[in-house]
């Protein structure tokens, strides 16, 4: 992106309204006050138009928004306070008793939790599909299909969607389609562009950067904004704060660095993670053995950090004492901060259920942050010792 500079650096930020200030204030106010009663009775009508009460409109968050929806060459954009928050409101604000949603199998948890145990209650059914091929799309659909929902890449198996084509799709078919582009980020995918309806991802990773905000993010057409502003953020109250909206402008200034410093080290580790002898498998969306290889390179600009290791074990245990003997690699969820992690499958799995046959039982999710990555490898390796 030719602008990105000057997005990450000067879009919305009028210095002039705040004594010069190179970095934007932070507007820590509940509510704005008014001088004219016809001026209140205004934006009463239309709360999306101007200031009234922080839960609404703000102007550090507004700074951020502009930001985030010129990332994602959007209209606009809305930003909550978690990635959870943005997906129901997305998936919420465009159903209706009786509806149907198409779903990527097995994606974010709250997502599924929200397909199976909530949406139900108010008559809206979900089938999941893989999404790895367009006619499974083409099958899944019914006449009551509203939402076809995506995430790609996946975030434990890295599964991609050809989201030009399944776009193409859904808009002969008058469905809405969403996004959750948490994995790539806006500089390494832009599904706007190619033709999905609704972006969301989770600032909390990559657009935070220090693992210390949790925040979501949605862009689309203002008037789809307008719509679930007015319904689903004001109702919930479950749009971010004016700090936490502070420190995401204060992460997206080093974001380019960030992903060009993680995307290099995440190639050395993947490169001698596959050479080692206890491990069976590494599945990366930009590694040459990763079968949808030539989608990945076609719509995303790269991978960043995030990968998974099957590794070869006999028992649970090896994985529980190669996991618990890391030093410096945390054991954690998420990711995207500046601090590298690692999360067995296991952690979800009792002792006695594991199969070693199973090829996600033994999975190893690892985020490579912004450490070295010999100081990473060297960690992993003494770990690895430990579990033969």
């Amino acid at each position: 992106m030719n602008d990105l500079s000057y997005i990450l650096n000067e879009l919305g930020e009028d210095r002039e309204q705040y004594f010069r200030a190179i970095s934007p204030p932070i507007m820590q106010t509940s509510n704005f006050a008014f001088k004219k009663v016809e001026e209140l009775r205004k934006v009463f009508e239309d709360e999306f138009s101007t200031y009234l009460y922080s839960r609404g409109l703000n102007p550090t968050v507004d700074i951020l928004r502009q930001k985030l929806a010129a990332l994602d060459e959007a209209e606009d954009c809305l930003v909550f306070n978690s990635g959870a928050s943005a997906i129901f409101a997305s998936v919420f604000s465009n159903v209706q008793s009786g509806d149907h949603i198409v779903s990527v199998k097995s994606p974010y948890t709250w997502a599924q939790k929200m397909f199976d145990n909530i949406l139900p209650r108010f008559g809206v059914t979900t089938t999941y599909i893989d999404g790895t091929h367009i006619e499974n799309f083409e099958r899944a659909i019914l006449p009551n299909t509203k939402i076809i929902y995506l995430e790609s890449p996946n975030s434990w198996d890295f599964a991609l969607q050809d989201l030009r084509a399944v776009a193409d799709l859904a808009r002969a078919e008058n469905i809405i389609t969403i996004c959750d582009n948490s994995y790539c980020t806006p500089l390494y995918q832009k599904p706007v562009a190619m033709g999905i309806d609704m972006v969301l991802q989770s600032a909390t990773k990559y657009i935070g950067g220090h693992s210390d905000v949790v925040a979501g993010v949605l862009t689309g057409t203002r008037q789809m904004m307008k719509k679930i502003f007015d319904n689903e953020l004001l109702n919930m109250g479950n749009g971010i704060t004016p700090f936490n909206a502070w420190l995401l402008i204060r992460g997206l200034r080093t974001l380019p660095i960030r992903l060009e410093r993680i995307s290099n080290s995440t190639t050395k580790v993947v490169n001698y993670l596959k050479k080692h002898p206890l491990v069976e498998e590494v599945i990366f969306p930009f590694d040459p053995s990763f079968p949808q290889i030539n989608l990945a390179k076609k719509q995303m600009g790269g991978a960043c950090g995030l990968f998974t290791m099957v590794m070869k074990a006999e028992k649970m245990q090896q994985i529980v004492t190669f996991c618990e003997s890391l030093r410096h690699i945390l054991m954690a969820v998420s990711w995207g901060g500046h601090e590298s992690l690692a999360i067995p499958r296991c952690a979800s799995i009792l002792p006695e259920n594991f199969d070693a046959g199973n090829r996600a039982h033994k999975m190893i999710r690892f985020y490579v942050g912004l450490e070295d990555p010999e100081y990473l490898i060297a960690d992993i390796e003494q770990a690895f010792a430990k579990a033969r």
